[in-house]
């Protein structure tokens, strides 16, 4: 049994924002190079191509291949999500499954039995809460 569960399609536009940001800046300076320093038009146009090259690989990685939370048969991990404790355990040293709302965000928390916890906003997921508490569920001991 294996589940993956992909970031929420606004995070995703969040996270590409974050990036267009990020080349415009790179695109800027390639600008500012090429007028204070007379160099080739090559500089802007690599830049140019690149952004346009990198905006459409990394929309497409954020909304096909990027996953925020990996559930198997021996445990799960966590990726992308500050703040969230211990990023991977086994099934095993799960010790209690609950919701709760963090920092008025609706959360399910895998508390472990070292004492430690994992703390998964399900905003940031694309799924149903209450669908992916339930499939947590299924992957724990009886």
């Amino acid at each position: 049994m294996f589940s993956e569960y992909r970031l929420a399609q606004p995070v995703a536009a969040r996270l590409l924002g974050v990036t267009i940001v990020g080349f415009a800046l790179a695109v800027l300076a390639a600008t500012a190079i090429v007028m204070l320093f007379a160099t080739s038009i090559l500089v802007l146009t690599v830049a140019i191509v690149g952004t346009i090259v990198g905006l459409f690989t990394i929309g497409w990685y954020l909304t096909q291949r990027a996953w925020v939370v990996r559930l198997n048969s021996d445990g799960y991990q966590v990726r992308f999500v500050r703040g969230a404790g211990t990023k991977s355990a086994r099934w095993a040293d799960v010790e209690e499954v609950v919701t709760d709302t963090v920092a008025g965000a609706p959360c399910l928390i895998l508390r472990l039995r070292s004492g430690d916890a994992t703390v998964i906003p399900v905003e940031v997921l694309a799924v149903d809460r209450e669908q992916f508490v339930r499939e947590v569920s299924t992957y724990l001991p009886a």
